[in-house]
């Protein structure tokens, strides 16, 4: 991504993890950041010099510009950057643009090679249309916690921001396909991505069974609706995850555990059979697993090519031995952060800043777009552009 430029007003999760993406593998990402700074800087403990480790974990490799859009001068700072500008992401609401005479139209007749991508919660029309969307309230909205869960614990938020985290994925994606696109016909367009239809999409195969049979999920755990076994189970010292995806792979699991005959029990051998005789398997299966430590079980399964992983806290898969070998754990200075997962043979990610501070780049940045230091401290003066302090 090395010379593209993105400018990125987007704040909280979605729009940051986007951004980073690109700019982990050498895009120029300048954070515009309003004069309250992104608020997850605020989002702690824990804290580094006073942002917080939300804030730090998303947003290495930027440079930030602390910028008052409410004003007619921010917006004008705002159009010259735009100028150079490849991309444009934000997740203002829909219309907060328009009514600040920036809309998409105006931007598309200004910057006609511009990609502008939009993130927000339910779009911009519909019943929900410029409604506010939290990752939480979607899971909520789209049946995710509702399949979440089991019948003992009720429904329940899954522990990740799935549907943030997914959303930025999604805009990475369409980004990457507008500029594709634009490389053809010299064009930019809008796009956007909302929290409600990325809820939507992720929701297989509950949606796809739904259309099947009409049913809705019912709490199952830890189990798979459409397979068995595919689930948390109990180790002498802990607990395992295997799944089976096939009758094949389950006959082979029975014989590695020493349990040949249940690949042929009637009551096992087909996958509809095992769903049938979810708890009895269960019985059979932990009878052996509790005989044998969790981590040297799994990966003697694993070394049997069969899917199995011990069940770990998070400080345990971040200093294990692989996690080590493939330098999933990056360093600099005071920094750590999980490396980005997309390994290309050349261009590869690099670690080359850290998160930066609130404002940090304003000068340096407004210079190469042609303002004068002089220039820079007016606008400062005038609470234009904002200095390192925030604006609480």
């Amino acid at each position: 991504m090395t010379g593209l430029r993105v400018i990125d007003l987007s704040r909280v999760l979605g729009g940051p993890y986007c951004t980073q993406i690109l700019a982990d593998h050498g895009a120029d990402v300048i954070k515009v950041e309003p004069p309250a700074g992104d608020e997850t800087r605020d989002w702690g403990p824990p804290f580094h010099e006073e942002d917080a480790a939300y804030f730090i974990g998303i947003n290495r490799n930027k440079r930030s510009v602390g910028l008052d859009l409410a004003s007619d001068g921010g917006r004008a700072v705002l159009m010259k950057m735009l100028e150079t500008a490849d991309v444009l992401i934000e997740n203002f609401k829909p219309g907060t643009l328009e009514k600040w005479g920036i809309g998409s139209d105006v931007l598309r007749e200004k910057f006609p090679k511009l990609i502008h991508c939009r993130i927000s919660g339910f779009g911009g029309d519909g019943p929900r249309g410029g409604n506010p969307g939290y990752d939480a309230i979607i899971q909520a909205m789209t049946g995710m916690i509702a399949a979440t869960g089991s019948p003992e614990s009720g429904p329940m938020r899954i522990g990740v921001p799935l549907v943030d985290i997914t959303t930025g994925l999604y805009a990475t994606v369409g980004i990457l396909m507008a500029l594709n696109e634009r490389a053809r016909s010299g064009k930019g367009q809008f796009l956007e991505t909302t929290l409600y239809e990325t809820g939507l999409a992720i929701m297989h195969p509950h949606t796809a069974n739904y259309f099947m049979h009409g049913k809705p999920p019912s709490l199952t755990g830890n189990e798979h609706p459409n397979l068995v076994p595919y689930s948390i189970f109990a180790a002498r010292d802990g607990n395992i995850f295997t799944g089976v995806g096939n009758d094949g792979t389950f006959r082979k699991l029975c014989k590695e555990i020493g349990k040949p005959e249940l690949g042929t029990d009637p009551r096992f051998a087909r996958n509809k059979d095992r769903i049938a005789n979810r708890a009895a398997l269960r019985v059979e299966l932990e009878a052996v697993f509790k005989q044998h430590d969790a981590e040297p079980l799994c990966d003697r399964l694993l070394n049997a090519g069969l899917p199995a992983g011990p069940v770990q806290s998070i400080d345990k898969a971040l200093t294990n031995a692989h996690t080590k070998y493939r330098g999933d754990v990056i360093e600099k200075d005071w920094y750590k952060g999980v490396a980005s997962p997309i390994r290309f043979e050349r261009s590869k990610a690099s670690l080359r800043s850290l998160p930066p501070k609130f404002s940090e780049h304003t000068n340096a940045v407004l210079e190469e777009f042609g303002y004068s230091k002089q220039q820079v401290d007016d606008l400062v003066a005038k609470g234009v552009v904002c200095g390192r302090e925030r604006r609480r």
